[in-house]
C-alpha cells in the first residue's frame, strides 16, 4: 500500500508540474500540411548564453529527404527536437507550410508528425495494439497492411499468436530489428506528412538489415523527412545532406556535391563508411 501512495504521489506531481511549452492563447489549429519547412537563422540553447544552434538556416521543399550528419553534439538531435517542438526556438524561426510552429496547437502539429526514434517504443500489449497506436481506428485490415508494406508480416505470421503475439515490457519480447519494424508499421499507419527519424545504430543480421533499409524507403517515400543518418544508404540517397559542426551548417548539398568538395563530409564519409558501402549499399 505504502508504495502504491508513493508511486501515486510521484504521478501527482508530474501532473502538477507546468509544461515546458505551453500553446499561446491565440493559437490557431495547423491545417493540412503538404510539408515545407524552413529553419530561419534558428538560434537555440538548453540554458541561458550557452547556444547548441547557432543560425541554422535550412529549407526542405515537400517530399525531400533530410539526412544530418555530425559528430556527437553537433547539433543533430536538437534540430528535430525543435521541429517536434519539444523546445522553443530562442531566436529565429521555424516554418512549416509557412506557419510558424509557436503560432499553432502542439496537437494539430504533432498530429502530422511522424517520430521513430533510436529507442524503440513499444508498450505491454499485442503487436496489432502496438502498430495500430498510429491511428487508433483502424481495422485490422489497416494494421496488417502497414506490417506488410515495410516488411514485417512475414515474422509477424510466423508467430503463434500472430499479430495477437504479446511483445512484452518495453518489447522484451522480440528482437531488436523486429521491434523496429513494427515502430515503423506504426508510423506508415499514421501517414505523416513529415517524418522525423533516428537511425538505430544497433546490429542486426545482414537480412535484417535489409529488411530495415526497403522499410525505411517506404516509410519516407513522398514524405519530408528529416533524418539523423547513420545507415550509408540513407545518406547517399538523401536530396540534401546537412553536416553539422558546433550548433553550425558547415556543409550542404548531395553526396556527390559533398564528396567532390573534399571537405568535412568527404573526411567523414572515408573514415567511418567508406569500407561499408558495398555492404550498405544493396
Amino acid at each position: 500500500f505504502q508504495a502504491t501512495m508513493a508511486a501515486s504521489e510521484r504521478i501527482f506531481d508530474l501532473l502538477d508540474n507546468e509544461p515546458d511549452i505551453i500553446d499561446q492563447p491565440d493559437a490557431k489549429e495547423l491545417p493540412p500540411i503538404q510539408g515545407h519547412v524552413i529553419f530561419d537563422n534558428v538560434q537555440f540553447g538548453y540554458k541561458d548564453n550557452d547556444l547548441v544552434l547557432k543560425g541554422i538556416s535550412l529549407e526542405a521543399q515537400p517530399g525531400q529527404r533530410i539526412a544530418l550528419v555530425g559528430e556527437t553534439g553537433a547539433g543533430k538531435s536538437t534540430i528535430i527536437r525543435l521541429l517536434a517542438r519539444f523546445f522553443e526556438v530562442n531566436n529565429g524561426a521555424l516554418l512549416i507550410d509557412g506557419h510558424d510552429v509557436r503560432q499553432v496547437t502542439q496537437a494539430s502539429l504533432r498530429s502530422q508528425l511522424g517520430i521513430v526514434l533510436q529507442d524503440t517504443f513499444l508498450f505491454a500489449g499485442t503487436i496489432a495494439d502496438n502498430i495500430r497506436y498510429g491511428r487508433l481506428d483502424a481495422t485490422d485490415a489497416d494494421v496488417q497492411w502497414a506490417a506488410e508494406m515495410v516488411g514485417a508480416h512475414a515474422f509477424i505470421s510466423r508467430l503463434p499468436e500472430g499479430y495477437n503475439t504479446d511483445v512484452g515490457e518495453s518489447g522484451v519480447n522480440l528482437s531488436v530489428g523486429q521491434r523496429q519494424l513494427i515502430s515503423f508499421a506504426r508510423a506508415l499507419l499514421a501517414d505523416p506528412r513529415i517524418l522525423i527519424l533516428d537511425e538505430a545504430t544497433s546490429s542486426v543480421d545482414t537480412t535484417t538489415e535489409k529488411l530495415i533499409q526497403q522499410a525505411l524507403d517506404t516509410l519516407m517515400n513522398g514524405r519530408t523527412s528529416f533524418v539523423i543518418a547513420h545507415r550509408l544508404s540513407t545518406i547517399v540517397n538523401a536530396d540534401q545532406i546537412v553536416v553539422l559542426d558546433n550548433g553550425r551548417i558547415v556543409e550542404q548539398g548531395t553526396h556527390a556535391e559533398l564528396l567532390a568538395q573534399q571537405g568535412r563530409y568527404y573526411n567523414l564519409y572515408t573514415m567511418q563508411w567508406a569500407q561499408a558501402e558495398t555492404s550498405f549499399i544493396a
